[in-house]
């Protein structure tokens, strides 16, 4: 039998907590100022004429329950590699079937943020966020937590 009143998931943690939501839910709105939920939501949204947005940036997590930084770079007009840039924030732009996800680093215009110039994602500015062209490829089994941050246009 679990530890929660109406679950039993294996996981006393996560039986305890859905009892705890569940309660919750019956006292008050259950609504998240910034979510995954309502990222998707403002970005699907057409009832207002100017909805513009386009991407809902994430932060993934390791499963040490660290924030994942990637890595990459691009060439200049020389033909020749640009200094390699990092970043926490990311817009999904393709998950396939067996939980590969290509992913762009998102920064701020004109941010350049080198290898040890952040050390968590509170570092990076997220002010004017944009979409880099920046792609790598990681296994979505790697991660356990994400965190959406809300809608935003990231093509300008």
């Amino acid at each position: 039998m679990g530890c929660g009143k109406n679950y039993d998931t294996g996981s006393c943690v996560a039986d305890i907590l859905k009892d705890i939501v569940d309660a919750q839910n019956d006292i008050v709105e259950n609504c998240c100022d910034t979510s995954c939920e309502q990222s998707i939501n403002d970005l699907l949204c057409t009832n207002e004429v100017t909805n513009d947005l386009d991407t809902v940036p994430v932060i993934l997590y390791c499963k040490d329950c660290k924030p994942f930084k990637g890595f990459g770079t691009t060439k200049n007009h020389h033909n020749k590699m640009n200094p390699i840039l990092s970043s926490f924030i990311f817009r999904v732009k393709k998950v396939d079937k067996n939980n590969c996800a290509i992913l762009e680093l998102l920064l701020s215009d004109g941010e350049s943020c080198g290898f040890d110039h952040m050390k968590d994602p509170t570092d990076q500015n997220t002010e004017d966020l944009e979409a880099t062209g920046i792609c790598i490829t990681v296994d979505l089994d790697c991660f356990c937590h994400v965190t959406c941050l809300p809608a935003i246009r990231a093509f300008h």
